[in-house]
């Protein structure tokens, strides 16, 4: 839709949740998000992912009109999203995972023991039946991707950003409370500006861990690299009580 300001096709790398690279149809440019890609990626490396990344407009294009078939949609705004990427765990062990979804809502999946493409809607049968076939067999083909090229490529990009990627910065904490109409008493924390992702947030009862039923958004990214989360739980109004987060 051209009334939009947002680009048709936009692609976005992350390793650990960082962003490190970028793609749209507008510029039609490969380009870094970091400094450790823009010093250690050299013009060979960004010519050659943009031709990639350009030759891969016209088949997502595709897809979209062949998904909005599959609807009955000949028309309107419509979003195909494909997301993909490996993990190279502590042990040396390796894990990956394939994923496409449609207008918001999951289309298919690629289930990483038996390789196979999983419909998640009954439009996405054709797809997976075709992708599965012995013909094809495309489920084998993105096994061999997400367990040797991608962890190349993750080991590379691990070793370019490893300072970057292994700061610790410490959660910032903001906390504050509203009555309700029960008469009961909402406390809300919101932690933020915390690096690396994982992050224990817990409310406190007089000093001691003893309150057990949280409301936890998910764990959300900032633009500059670091994350965000809210807790929130009710408790009776009292003066003898002392919470804290």
């Amino acid at each position: 839709d051209k009334g939009l300001d947002i680009p048709e096709f936009s692609i976005v790398g992350y390793v650990d949740g960082r962003e490190f690279m970028n793609y749209n149809s507008e510029s039609h440019l490969a380009r870094p998000v970091t400094q450790w890609m823009e010093k250690n990626a050299g013009p060979e490396y960004w010519e050659r992912e943009t031709q990639n990344l350009k030759g891969d407009e016209p088949t997502f294009r595709h897809s979209v009109r062949t998904v909005m078939s599959r609807f009955n949609q000949t028309a309107g705004i419509h979003i195909v999203q494909w997301m993909y990427g490996c993990e190279l765990r502590d042990d040396g062990s390796t894990a990956g995972f394939m994923q496409d979804g449609y207008d918001g809502r999951d289309f298919m999946s690629l289930d990483t023991e038996k390789w196979l493409f999983i419909p998640t809607m009954n439009e996405a049968q054709i797809t997976t039946q075709r992708w599965n076939s012995p013909d094809v067999r495309e489920g084998e083909r993105q096994k061999n991707y997400l367990q040797n090229e991608c962890i190349e490529w993750l080991k590379k990009y691990i070793e370019y950003g490893r300072e970057d990627l292994q700061k610790r910065v410490r959660p910032e904490v903001k906390v504050w409370g509203s009555r309700q109409s029960d008469g009961a008493t909402r406390l809300q924390c919101l932690v933020y500006g915390f690096h690396p992702r994982a992050v224990d947030v817990k409310w406190m009862k007089n000093g001691v861990d003893l309150v057990s039923s949280y409301e936890m958004t998910p764990i959300l990214p900032h633009p500059d690299g670091t994350y965000q989360m809210r807790v929130s739980v009710e408790v009776p109004t009292s003066e003898e009580d002392a919470y804290s987060c």
